[in-house]
């Protein structure tokens, strides 16, 4: 048999069905479909015993998105969302993934498998070796396989030459453990999620605001005027929002929304916790929709700060916080300034849409002052990606709208504890004021290069100047752009190790060796030397909460993550003065050490022991800036998107299915946007298809062109979508091979995934 392994999903259609967009989200169907995953993964009484524990004070926290829940009441029995309950039963699913399953199942033969296929076979076991030039895993123990990776990365001729992914779902005493190995083994070489998704956000609000995390509360919600949610579909992605956007609009504020898509959780959406809510034509979100091109939003977002700056020059103090902005700010005049610098004729053409349905959304900005603004990936992976949210916060300091009830920035992150990870320390870049905590707390001297981000990694790893990749979590193979030449860096480096739960593609592209370190999954019992533990979590906005398994693993051979850190750190450093094994008996010990070495930790095991949990310290919501250069809240300078398409060219964003959450795959179904049973399609505006002779369901395929080269994938059916022209959507990790390596967002180094530059091939018909 044929060794040769699929890094990219195989070109297989699987039978494509269009309905009719739904006119409302969530409501009834939302939980037929939840219920319908639970009973099929893991069946009825087990279901209901997951779900009633999921995001309540003394259950487990959703492995799902990083979604806030309530301070105080909690919803009984139904404080999740559809996606949330087909993370856990995907999670604690019945099929297993044994010794026998890889014997019988080569790798190669798995790799020809789409990702939906690889991830429904089930539960990991136990730790599997591939040796090199196998094509078979086999079963190994865990001293063996610790003893294997402290042997490898001891040989490096240096410790930069190892790679350390984290992904986000990692607890913070797992995250802790792992970047405390890595850094005592000598490297900050740890890239991890947040370098492809909100690293833009971290900059862009840590240069204007002096934080990189969002300013607002659950609560802030209740007290809006206006909540502005650009470039971010909640409906899929953040279900659970759209409850806090219905209590905006039922308290008597507005919603602005802007995205390329409609999307029909941001139209009406009917509350899944209230059954007489059911029936009906449920509750209308969305005042104000902007459809603006894609990558259009800079140029968006200046016409609107030159209309307030219009207002304001006609009636002075209507517009503007001037009190706020004389105390709070800096660099106002030259941000007005270089306001003038573009016209409304240079600018309009950028955003496709009409300054009249502009001015409608502006009149909102300028009457109100308690504005958020929540923003996502949509913002945060293009070339100008720090300079879009930069240019949002330029509107809330005019309007004095950070740091008071109902207002401030609000960027929506993925998994639920990513920020959590950023931070306990998981960073390239860490800062030195951290280093020396690690010093003084644990005896060794720190390395202070900076690392490899995720971009950098690949490289790196493509060179052969990485040797060794470590994933703690995640797909990695998967969650990258460039997928071809992804795989071959992975496959050039000594030794590939994957922490998981469940079999995915990264377990099938790999190094000259491959592990695979099966893990206790959020929802699983974690029993230490000194009892049943819990573990901590951080979510979108800064809480630190517990999370309790309730179920019984489904192998006795699993591992908890913080028990694998401390296997790996045992069997690695001869030297060592950290007591890696006293650390894991009771996670206690864990969080005491952060206490010791990250500010905001003061009294946490007790304070996480309270019901719900504990804010961290945010200077923005506080109207403190002085973290920042100026010690003040900064305005910016920031430019529009430089793109120039050619007439046969398009600019193509990836994006997930409602069946989707980030790589994991739960079904083939896009309910919201009328696709069942296929993933492999393009939205394209249905001008743009008549200009390009495609009718509905024509097969294409697609070509990105950057720098000169081209990446190729084949095999895409075409989709009529309102979308504007010369713009187009696709589901990744499908199109992640069209993502270049090298384009990525100005300083935050993130890859430009909604601003892939193609042109469309139609098949040509075999007679």
């Amino acid at each position: 048999m044929s060794k040769k392994r699929n890094a990219q999903p195989p070109e297989k259609l699987t039978g494509i069905q269009l309905t009719k967009i739904p006119t409302t989200a969530v409501g009834f169907p939302a939980i037929v479909s939840a219920l319908t995953h639970i009973k099929k993964e893991v069946g009825v009484l087990k279901g209901i015993r997951l779900l009633k524990n999921i995001n309540q004070k003394e259950g487990f926290d959703c492995p799902g998105c990083a979604w806030p829940d309530p301070d105080a009441k909690r919803a009984f029995l139904a404080e999740y969302c559809e996606n949330g309950a087909k993370a856990v039963a995907e999670e604690a699913t019945k099929n297993k993934v044994s010794p026998l399953f890889f014997a019988t199942h080569s790798v190669a033969a798995l790799s020809k498998l789409s990702d939906y296929e690889i991830g429904k076979s089930g539960r990991i076991t136990e730790p599997m070796y591939l040796p090199e030039g196998k094509d078979h895993y086999e079963a190994i123990s865990w001293e063996a396989a610790f003893t294997l990776i402290g042997k490898e990365l001891n040989t490096l001729a240096s410790p930069d030459q190892a790679i350390f992914y984290t992904s986000g779902r990692t607890s913070n005493e797992a995250a802790f453990l792992y970047q405390l190995f890595v850094r005592e083994f000598g490297t900050n070489n740890l890239p991890d999620c947040s370098n492809m998704c909100h690293e833009s956000s971290g900059i862009a609000l840590s240069e204007t605001l002096g934080i990189a995390k969002g300013s607002v509360t659950l609560d802030d919600f209740d007290h809006a005027d206006v909540v502005i949610v650009i470039g971010q579909n909640p409906g899929t992605n953040h279900p659970r929002m759209l409850s806090a956007l219905g209590a905006t609009k039922k308290n008597g504020g507005k919603i602005i929304t802007i995205n390329p898509l409609p999307e029909v959780g941001l139209i009406n959406y009917k509350d899944p916790q209230n059954p007489l809510k059911w029936v009906g034509k449920g509750q209308d979100l969305t005042d104000v929709f902007l459809p603006v091109r894609i990558n259009g939003d800079v140029a968006l977002l200046k016409i609107i700060l030159k209309l307030m700056k219009a207002e304001e020059t006609k009636n002075p103090g209507s517009v503007f916080n001037h009190d706020f902005i004389a105390k709070k700010t800096s660099g106002i005049d030259t941000m007005l300034a270089d306001l003038d610098a573009y016209s409304f004729e240079e600018l309009l053409p950028q955003t496709g849409i009409s300054l009249e349905k502009i001015k409608e959304a502006t009149a909102l900005i300028i009457n109100n002052e308690k504005i958020i603004i929540c923003w996502a990936m949509g913002l945060t992976q293009h070339k100008n990606a720090v300079d879009n949210i930069q240019e949002l916060v330029n509107i809330l300091l005019l309007k004095g709208s950070i740091g008071k009830k109902g207002a401030g920035t609000c960027p929506v992150r993925g998994h639920s504890n990513v920020q959590g990870d950023r931070t306990m320390g998981i960073w390239e870049k860490p800062k030195a004021s951290f280093l020396d905590a690690l010093e003084k707390e644990f005896h060794f001297k720190a390395p202070r290069a900076q690392g490899l981000d995720v971009v950098a990694s690949i490289a790196a790893m493509h060179v052969e100047k990485a040797k060794v990749f470590i994933g703690m979590g995640g797909n990695f193979v998967s969650a990258t752009p460039d997928t071809e030449f992804t795989a071959a860096a992975l496959k050039k480096c000594q030794l590939t190790v994957q922490v998981s739960t469940k079999l995915n593609r990264s377990h099938l592209i790999h190094g000259k060796k491959a592990l695979i370190l099966p893990c206790l999954s959020r929802s699983e019992k974690d029993l230490q030397t000194s009892g049943l533990q819990f573990v901590t979590t951080e979510n979108s906005m800064g809480i630190i909460q517990q999370s309790h398994g309730p179920l019984s693993p489904p192998s006795k051979h699993l591992l908890s993550e913080p028990s694998i850190v401390a296997g790996i750190a045992n069997a690695t450093l001869q030297c060592t003065l950290t007591s890696w094994t006293h650390l894991i008996s009771n996670y206690d010990f864990i969080r005491a050490k952060i206490e010791a070495t990250i500010p905001g930790f003061k009294d946490y095991n007790a304070r996480v022991r309270d019901e719900g949990g504990f804010y961290l310290p945010n200077n923005a919501r506080e109207n403190d800036f002085t973290p920042t250069h100026s010690g003040k809240a900064n305005f910016t300078l920031n430019r529009p998107s430089d793109i120039c398409l050619a007439n046969n060219q398009f600019i193509m964003m990836t994006l997930r299915t409602h069946d989707q959450y980030n790589t994991t795959i739960y079904g083939l179904d896009d309910r919201y946007r009328g696709v069942l049973n296929e993933r492999r399609v393009i939205f394209m505006n249905s001008e743009d298809m008549k200009t390009q002779g495609l009718k509905k369901l024509d097969l294409v395929d697609l070509t990105s062109h950057f720098n000169g080269e081209e990446r190729i994938a084949k095999g895409f059916l075409v989709v009529s979508y309102e979308i504007p022209k010369q713009c187009t959507a696709t589901y990744f990790p499908e199109a992640n091979v069209l993502v270049p390596l090298n384009s990525v967002a100005k300083r935050s180094n993130t890859p430009t995934s909604k601003t892939v530059i193609i042109t469309i091939q139609k098949r040509k018909v075999k007679k």
